[in-house]
């Protein structure tokens, strides 16, 4: 695949560096920096981790912890997916730590996107009852270690949900029991009120 070819030409590239004096801390077993190895991912989620969408999220700036668990993740199989579990597999801890440290100091560049507006309070206050304690400050705040939603792409929120509420995706039996709940008090809309608020927050 194109990324193994990038990533093998990067890594040539960082051992010729590593030939020539020591390789920093911040460098994985291969002596590929993490700004080298994120080249890898500028395909699907941007340049610098800054999604241009639909279907990717956006991965700078979330926080190093959540990074490596769902690489780690994606590489056992344990976060279901359909290609990044064979593109998780294709790195070391070492160069997953390193992409982390790399990702975690962009600046989070939210999605520039269409939104209902008529949902956008709607979706507030959902967000508020269910999801706020695990996804502070509106779905903002990286340090939670659970992602961020505010500022994703929509597409990307709609199939991720569909995955948590058809348990295909595994999540903490709270989130699957808010999800429930809120189903059952305001039906269908309520994921798409939740999609509109995230997506507002430009």
């Amino acid at each position: 695949m194109v990324y193994k070819k990038v990533k093998a030409a990067l890594i040539v590239a960082g051992l010729a560096f590593c030939a020539t004096g020591a390789v920093s801390a911040s460098q994985g077993m291969t002596g590929a920096s993490g700004a080298m190895l994120s080249h890898t991912c500028a395909g699907c989620h941007g340049t610098d981790g800054a999604s241009v969408g639909p279907a990717s999220p956006t991965i700078a700036g979330l926080s190093r912890d959540y990074f490596i668990e769902v690489m780690l993740g994606f590489a056992s199989g344990d976060v279901p997916s359909t290609i990044m579990d064979r593109i998780a597999l294709g790195y070391s801890e070492e160069e997953i730590e390193a992409m982390a440290d790399f990702f975690v100091k962009k600046p989070f560049v939210p999605a520039k996107q269409e939104f209902d507006q008529s949902l956008v309070d709607l979706g507030a206050s959902l967000h508020d009852r269910h999801c706020e304690r695990c996804h502070a400050d509106g779905g903002t705040f990286a340090d939670d270690d659970a992602g961020v939603l505010a500022g994703q792409w929509s597409p990307y929120l709609r199939w991720t949900l569909a995955d948590y509420r058809a348990e295909y995706r595994e999540g903490p039996a709270r989130m699957h029991r808010e999800m429930r709940e809120m189903l059952e008090r305001e039906g269908e809309k309520s994921l798409e009120a939740l999609i509109s608020y995230y997506a507002s927050q430009q």
